[in-house]
């Protein structure tokens, strides 16, 4: 799997849930909105800085926005 798309579905996954716009979010993360849609949309590859702050934001681990939607699933169940 595109690493890229994986982070961004994740990151749109852990914003829609906590029911944030884009722009919303990034009044709180501090990255422009043009970056989080970028990012969502898996064409922008963020670093290892740039997860661990938008994973604070979110309130979320890093490694959750790393996570497959497979390892998701069988955490759940």
């Amino acid at each position: 799997m595109d690493m890229r798309r994986l982070v961004g579905q994740n990151v749109k996954r852990v914003r829609l849930e906590k029911k944030l716009t884009q722009e919303q979010f990034s009044d709180m993360s501090g990255f422009s909105q043009q970056y989080i849609s970028g990012l969502e949309s898996g064409h922008r590859n963020p670093t290892v800085v740039t997860l661990y702050e938008i994973a604070k934001a979110l309130g979320v681990s890093p490694l959750d926005l790393l996570e497959p939607p497979s390892s998701r699933q069988k955490r759940s169940s």
